[in-house]
């Protein structure tokens, strides 16, 4: 333990039982909220009304949304689009009035008749210059497809990890990965904020963000491993994650400052995906730390699987 002493200077993998015991905690508490209260699915997955609407002066996605509400529009979602006089108006028409769908099919006219007489209340010089209309079942069917879309991303993340380190870090980073996503999903139903299409590109990136992460510390102990002649597994673990821990840091709080700039500063459409991303930027850090390295060591990983092997003599390339 003394040729580590000047690095590990905290024992992450003594704290394994409670960290992995939580993490498990965690994530039954997760599918349980999943279960129980679901995922608040927005216009994009749920289907609905879509309108575009261009204004002669600037005007604030605040203002257009309340006065939507006060004609008698329910729950609408406002979006600017690449400007402050162009905003995109989605809402999903009730069955108790007349904008609801009749034989899968709306009346766009009459709903962007209402939407202006809406807005022309507060407004006159806002202008309806589109409209369409996404029934549920292309919103259910794009909800498929993100799905599929998150397992072939850490499947594939897997495959790559198999083949540049060993199929222990594969193992490991495929359970640390779902453990990621389901807290993440698990906070966002929690507090039920709104699942749209930016909210799942967000879940992407936080899968991509979040396996960053643990390549580096892999990376680490992949070296270790090699170049330190006699050492426990545990003991190269440990320097592992003492060697990268002010990496991890660093790069998690200034990925979090900018989303946090993002949601602050980006307006209300970037809210979900910047939320979102701070949520994985949370968790992806602490499982790098307190779940992937306890995986590898559980999996019994060691210095012979990770010793490069010659043509020549195969057991010579695996001798310390």
């Amino acid at each position: 333990m003394e040729i580590f002493s000047h690095n590990s200077r905290i024992h992450f993998l003594g704290l394994r039982t409670w960290s992995m015991g939580l993490a498990a905690i965690l994530v039954m508490a997760s599918i349980t909220m999943l279960t129980i209260r679901g995922l608040n699915y927005g216009l994009d997955f749920t289907g609905g009304v879509s309108v575009e609407v261009h204004y002669a002066r600037t005007v604030n996605a605040h203002d257009v949304r309340a006065a939507l509400m006060k004609g008698g529009i329910d729950a609408p979602v406002v979006q600017s689009l690449g400007g402050s006089k162009q905003v995109l108006i989605r809402f999903q028409p009730r069955n108790d009035t007349h904008h609801a769908p009749k034989n899968g099919k709306v009346n766009l006219d009459l709903i962007a008749t209402d939407v202006a007489r809406a807005l022309h209340a507060r407004r006159v010089d806002a202008r309806v210059v589109s409209r369409s209309y996404t029934s549920a079942q292309v919103g259910a069917q794009l909800r498929n497809n993100g799905i599929v879309a998150a397992i072939f991303v850490i499947i594939g993340i897997g495959l790559y990890l198999w083949m540049r380190f060993e199929r222990r870090f594969a193992i490991a980073a495929l359970v640390t990965e779902v453990h990621d996503v389901l807290l993440t999903l698990g906070v966002i139903a929690l507090v039920q904020r709104e699942f749209d299409m930016t909210v799942l590109a967000s879940v992407l990136a936080v899968i991509g963000y979040s396996i960053n992460d643990k390549v580096v510390v892999f990376d680490r102990i992949r070296e270790l491993f090699r170049s330190v002649r006699k050492a426990e597994p545990e003991e190269i673990l440990n320097r592992s994650i003492n060697s990268t821990l002010s990496r991890t840091i660093i790069t998690s709080l200034f990925t979090g400052i900018a989303m946090a700039a993002l949601f602050f500063f980006g307006g209300p459409s970037v809210h979900g995906f910047a939320v979102t991303m701070l949520i994985g930027i949370v968790v992806g850090t602490l499982s790098s730390i307190f779940v992937a390295s306890p995986i590898l060591l559980w999996l019994g990983v060691s210095k012979q699987d990770l010793m490069p092997v010659t043509k020549e003599n195969p057991e010579l390339a695996r001798r310390p």
